[in-house]
């Protein structure tokens, strides 16, 4: 059996070929991503968000890159670690918002909280809280494109603990078998909740787990945007073209605890230094300062720009009304048309 799965052989990426508005779209979104999640951690603890929230600080360039080269009509599925996911996919950061408040304003009209975000109008399928719960569903989805026979690829990002799940390994084999346009992306922030990858997990890089399956693999630094971008074009374009499902490791850390409720004492200090001197949006910056793309006086602009966006969209969930009461059954069942 041909062993297709493979660490990253590629050439560094290059920033030449991108359009300067193309890559400071990715720092904005970057940003937003970042000033966002900073901020609900803050309204977490004036208690204006209730519930488990998990935050994306960190992983930008994962969630940026991934989702660079992936089309309008192109699918989405998501865990629970979803805000970022959102924002960049272009939902409306004061939907975000009010959704995280509990307000009917909110994507998912105050029902799902922090790890239920949904928005079909950019064909975003979720938060799903259950680890490994999305990817069974991400298959089907894949299922249906070849069964309509349409070009459109579904992204299932999970993170490294779901790999460790039966529906991980249920999923990649029907996709491989059954040759669905899936690209499954793994971030690996080397935590699942307090463990260590390398005490949950008998193989710890995670992309070797798709050789069981035949399928093409790679591993990416996942704090690198550029990289991440390049690798999710390859992929995104094998399953629309080829039919052909891979599986992608993004190697990332989150600067936070695995929710705001985890104080994360399991990590050194000395290891979380070290992973911020490695920030994704620093680095980025610099880079396209270096290559005279951007100069300093863009970055301040994206961030009074990020900083308005930011205020607004906690303006907007405040003053925006709860669910009303009479309204508890509402969306229990899909209303079908005509009803």
């Amino acid at each position: 059996m041909e062993r297709r799965s493979q660490p990253s052989t590629e050439a560094a990426p290059s920033l030449t070929p991108t359009r300067r508005d193309e890559l400071l779209d990715m720092l904005r979104k970057m940003i937003l991503i970042r000033r966002f999640e900073e901020k609900v951690a803050e309204m977490y603890t004036r208690a204006k968000i209730g519930g488990f929230v998990h935050l994306n600080i960190g992983e930008e360039a994962s969630i940026v890159g991934m989702l660079a080269p992936l089309g309008a009509d192109d699918y989405l599925f998501t865990s629970y670690r979803d805000h970022g996911y959102a924002l960049a996919r272009g939902s409306d950061p004061k939907a975000v918002m009010a959704e995280l408040f509990g307000k009917v304003t909110g994507l998912s009209k105050g029902r799902g909280g922090s790890m239920h975000l949904f928005d079909a109008s950019h064909r975003f399928y979720g938060g799903y809280a259950i680890v490994g719960g999305l990817i069974p569903i991400a298959t089907g989805a894949g299922l249906a494109i070849n069964y309509r026979d349409t070009d459109e690829v579904v992204m299932c990002v999970f993170g490294d603990g779901a790999t460790n799940i039966g529906a991980f390994h249920e999923g990649l084999n029907v996709a491989k078998l059954w040759k669905l346009p899936v690209v499954f992306c793994c971030v690996n922030n080397l935590y699942g909740m307090g463990t260590a990858v390398g005490r949950a997990s008998a193989v710890s890089e995670m992309w070797r787990k798709a050789c069981a399956y035949d399928m093409y693999a790679q591993r990416v630094d996942g704090m690198d945007v550029l990289a991440v971008r390049d690798v999710a074009a390859s992929a995104i374009r094998r399953a629309r073209e080829e039919k052909e499902p891979t599986l992608l490791e993004m190697v990332a850390y989150r600067y936070r605890g695995h929710s705001m409720a985890d104080p994360a004492r399991y990590r050194t200090e000395e290891e979380v230094r070290w992973w911020k001197e490695r920030d994704p949006i620093l680095g980025f910056e610099n880079q396209l300062k270096e290559h005279k793309i951007a100069t300093q006086q863009d970055v301040d602009a994206i961030e009074a720009e990020v900083a308005q966006v930011v205020a607004e969209s906690v303006r907007f969930a405040d003053e925006s009304p709860v669910p009303d009461v009479a309204d508890l059954g509402k969306y229990t069942y899909a209303e079908s048309e005509g009803n």
